[in-house]
């Protein structure tokens, strides 16, 4: 396709899609971890102009990332059922174009952080660098969805960072736990994608567990829940938290209802309901940092 044709409209479009706005499940998903940090590192207080920082950072970053990848893997994307018609995989968006939008994108997210101290500043490069290796994770790394996970939670120790100063080692374990749930729902999507994958070489956690799919993913469903109970136990939460880990732990449930068949349709539709396990996480930490706002943690 000659890209110097189409109209200014058209070329917004296909950035559009070629960043993920149209499927926000990313953001979410991204979002979800970030506001955790905030909410933990802050005892449930935290500086508002902070989070607006760390929510306008999470859309610029997932959108800047979701161009790196298509651009590393456009001629893989092009051999893949769902992911041929993406705009560089298409040729409707040229290589060129991609790499400046990407970078325009991460100079817009380091702008958002510049009044922040240093070690924010380290953080992000760190986080920067991580997002823009993992796309190559995947052809070396028998479980990239482990890399994603650091990818998509480093905004945790970036929030303690920003907050405190500093990250204490529950603000790693708070990591550690979205590691975890990364595995799960990124196996999930990568299980629809399963025949494709094996085609083009491309390695995945559904390929690396094979028929022990689905029991890994309910496996690092309960370590996330686990390691968050153990982070909510350390910071001295109450029982709204702990209900919504509960509630977390159902949806988790009926997640294995919808991959057992290992159906390509409902093991999408499994991934993309994770944004409900991460909200409700998210809202019984809010609820019970109102509701218990006294209550010391263990530090």
């Amino acid at each position: 396709m000659n890209t110097s044709s189409i109209s200014l409209r058209q070329r917004l479009s296909h950035y559009e899609k070629l960043m993920r706005l149209d499927k926000p499940i990313g953001i979410l998903l991204l979002l979800w971890p970030t506001l955790w940090g905030l909410w933990f590192s802050a005892d449930g207080m935290p500086n508002w102009g902070l989070v607006w920082i760390f929510v306008l950072g999470t859309v610029l970053m997932r959108s800047a990332g979701c161009v790196f990848n298509d651009y590393a893997d456009r001629d893989f994307d092009r051999h893949v059922e769902r992911t041929r018609n993406r705009p560089l995989a298409a040729g409707a968006v040229s290589t060129r174009e991609a790499l400046l939008l990407a970078a325009v994108l991460s100079l817009c997210a380091f702008g958002l952080i510049v009044p922040l101290p240093m070690l924010v500043w380290a953080y992000a490069l760190v986080a920067l660098l991580i997002a823009v290796s993992y796309p190559f994770a995947k052809r070396f790394f028998a479980i990239p969805q482990a890399y994603l996970g650091i990818a998509f939670g480093f905004g945790i120790p970036m929030a303690y960072a920003a907050q405190t100063g500093m990250v204490p080692k529950i603000g790693w374990i708070l990591l550690l736990a979205n590691v975890f749930w990364s595995i799960a729902y990124d196996t999930e999507y990568a299980m629809v994608d399963r025949d494709d994958d094996v085609k083009i070489g491309i390695r995945t956690s559904a390929l690396t567990f094979g028929r022990l799919d689905v029991a890994a993913v309910m496996l690092c469903y309960a370590a996330m829940l686990a390691t968050l109970a153990y982070v909510g136990w350390h910071e001295a939460r109450g029982y709204w938290y702990y209900g919504g880990l509960l509630l977390a732990a159902i949806i988790a449930i009926y997640h294995f209802t919808l991959i057992r068949a290992r159906d390509r349709t409902q093991c999408f539709k499994a991934f993309l309901h994770n944004n409900w396990l991460g909200a409700v996480i998210f809202i019984g930490l809010a609820v019970d940092f109102r509701l218990n706002p006294m209550v010391m943690p263990l530090r």
